[in-house]
């Protein structure tokens, strides 16, 4: 197959340019990342339905990935807790090479193709859970093994790739292909490949978690309190929602623990 995101960088002699040809080569290069995934979009939105039809019935979402995809993944599942303030295995994100591979590489972790499964049989995964393999490449083993192995056990499987009929978007149910093409940096996927998954993976969680009433209105009602910024931005909602000051606001968040808590409290 043809798998653009190896393709030779349009750029040559990128060790001769002066710094600023380079950041406005690469700036160019991202304003087309968008683009590639507006055009997914149908296929986001399918794999979205999907996630959410199956939380809602008490299951949970995993990725699975290497390199970068996989810390991608990593990211994502970290953020749902403080963000939306749902249980940490909510959404749980599995790397190739264990979690020390978030930092360091290591080495052919991804060509094992029977790994994912069981990293994910340690989560006492079940077929009310969703797997969601991530690769830019389309070809990584670890995903296509793992992938392949929640197929046959009657789990939900999604994916997202940066190359068109890749053999990861073959396993997948519902695949969501970012078509971002050739890199700056020749084959470099951290570059635009990296930004389109990172855009797929906000879209994704976001518009479930809004799904399952973690949003109300435009605002984080149920994100943990966990520094002052926080407990600040919270305290504003709760002013903002049911017209109090500042002082009564702070103290109803300080008691109840979440924004929403604290304005159901207030209205009863």
């Amino acid at each position: 197959m043809d798998y653009t995101t190896e393709k030779e960088s349009q750029y040559a002699n990128l060790d001769q340019m002066p710094v600023a040809e380079i950041l406005q080569h690469i700036n160019n290069e991202d304003k087309t990342v968008p683009n590639a995934v507006e055009k997914a979009l149908p296929q986001i939105e399918k794999l979205a339905l999907a996630v959410t039809e199956k939380m809602r019935a008490g299951g949970r979402l995993f990725y699975i990935g290497a390199g970068t995809s996989g810390r991608l993944g990593v990211v994502d599942a970290s953020e749902c807790p403080p963000t939306f303030g749902v249980p940490f295995d909510w959404v749980v994100g599995i790397i190739a090479g264990g979690d020390g591979a978030i930092r360091k590489a290591v080495e052919n972790a991804e060509d094992d193709d029977q790994q994912a499964w069981l990293d994910l049989q340690a989560y006492n995964i079940t077929a009310k859970d969703v797997v969601v393999g991530l690769a830019a490449s389309g070809r990584t083993p670890y995903v296509i093994g793992g992938l392949q192995q929640a197929n046959a056990h009657g789990l939900v499987t999604g994916c997202v790739v940066c190359n068109a009929g890749s053999p990861v978007a073959a396993e997948a149910q519902y695949p969501v292909e970012v078509v971002t093409g050739p890199e700056f940096l020749t084959g470099s996927t951290r570059m635009k490949a990296g930004t389109g998954q990172k855009l797929v993976l906000n879209m994704l969680t976001t518009s479930v978690m809004i799904q399952l009433g973690r949003v109300k209105g435009n605002k984080m009602v149920d994100m943990q309190l966990t520094n002052h910024k926080l407990v600040d931005r919270g305290t504003r909602m709760v002013m903002q929602e049911i017209g109090v000051d500042e002082q009564t606001a702070a103290e109803l968040l300080t008691t109840h623990g979440s924004v929403r808590k604290a304005v159901e409290a207030y209205s009863k």
